[in-house]
C-alpha cells in the first residue's frame, strides 16, 4: 500500500511538471533568472558554512542526482570557496551512513572509499585551509592546475581508474572553447546511468549585458559547447525533466545523463 501511495505521489508530481514548459510559471521563472543575475543572488547561500555559489534549486537537484546515482567518485572542475566540494562530500557521507544502517554496521567515517576530486587553476590558500579544516575533508582531494591541460587530465584519469561509479560536474571557465575541452576530457569518465552536469549553461538564455565583466556571451558559453559536443555523443541525453521541474536553474539543458 505504501509503495502504491508513493507511486501515486510521484505520478502527480510528474503530471504537474509536464504542464510547466511554456506556462506563466515558467515565464516568471525566466524573468527571475534575468532579475537575479546581476545582483549575484546565487552568492547568498552556504553549505555547512562554506559559500556554495549556486541557486537553491540546483543544490536540491544535485542532492537528488547524488542520492539516486550513489557515485563512489565525484569529479568537479572549479572549486572557488569549496562549498560545492563540501556539499558533495557530505552527500557521499550520508550515503555511507545510510548503507551502514541498512547493513547493521557501525560506520567508521574515515574508512569511506568514496571521494570528491576538485580541480582548479587557482585554489587560494585561505580556501584550501577552510576545506582542509572541514569535518568532511578526508573525502576530498584537490588538484591545482588547468582542467584542460594534458598533465591534469592524465592525473584525473589515473585517479578515476580506481572508481567504478562516477559523476562529473563542470563549473570552471565558462567559455565555449574551455567547456568543450572539458567535455572532451572528462565526460567519458561518467558512468552509465550517471550524469555529466554542465553548470552556467543558462548564459545562452540571458542577455549579454548581464555578464559585463566576463568573456562569455551568447554563442560562447557552456550551452553552446554542450550542444556542439552532444551532437556527436549519442551516449548522452539532456535530461529535460530536470529543467522542467526546476524552472529556476543555472544548468539550462546541462544535466546530461549517460544512457549507454
Amino acid at each position: 500500500m505504501n509503495r502504491d501511495l508513493n507511486q501515486e505521489f510521484v505520478d502527480e508530481c510528474q503530471e504537474r511538471i509536464t504542464e510547466y514548459p511554456g506556462s506563466d510559471l515558467a515565464k516568471s521563472a525566466h524573468e527571475f533568472m534575468k532579475a537575479s543575475t546581476l545582483p549575484k543572488y546565487s552568492y547568498n547561500f552556504r553549505w555547512l558554512d562554506r559559500p556554495i555559489i549556486q541557486y537553491p534549486q540546483d543544490i536540491v537537484a544535485m542532492q537528488e542526482i547524488i542520492w539516486q546515482v550513489k557515485p563512489d567518485l565525484i569529479i568537479e572542475t572549479g572549486i572557488a570557496h569549496g562549498g560545492s566540494l563540501i556539499f558533495s562530500a557530505s552527500m557521499l557521507a550520508m550515503i555511507d551512513y545510510a548503507e551502514a544502517v541498512e547493513n547493521g554496521e557501525i560506520l567508521d567515517p574515515k574508512s569511506s572509499k568514496r571521494k570528491v576530486l576538485g580541480i582548479d587553476i587557482d585554489l587560494r590558500e585561505h580556501n584550501r585551509a577552510s576545506i582542509e579544516a572541514n569535518p568532511f575533508s578526508h573525502m576530498i582531494q584537490t588538484v591545482v592546475g588547468s582542467s584542460v591541460s594534458d598533465n591534469i587530465i592524465n592525473e584525473v584519469k589515473s585517479i578515476a581508474s580506481s572508481y567504478s561509479n562516477i559523476l562529473v560536474c563542470l563549473d570552471s571557465n565558462h567559455t565555449h572553447e574551455h567547456v568543450l575541452k572539458e567535455l572532451e576530457a572528462y565526460a567519458s569518465l561518467t558512468s552509465v546511468g550517471s550524469y555529466c552536469v554542465v553548470f552556467d549553461s543558462m548564459i545562452e538564455d540571458l542577455p549579454d549585458e548581464l555578464f559585463p565583466d566576463r568573456p562569455w556571451c551568447k554563442g560562447n558559453n557552456p550551452k553552446s559547447a554542450l550542444k556542439q559536443w552532444i551532437a556527436s555523443h549519442p551516449e548522452f541525453v539532456i535530461d529535460k525533466n530536470i529543467d522542467d521541474k526546476l524552472l529556476i536553474s543555472v544548468v539550462s539543458e546541462g544535466y546530461l545523463k549517460r544512457v549507454k
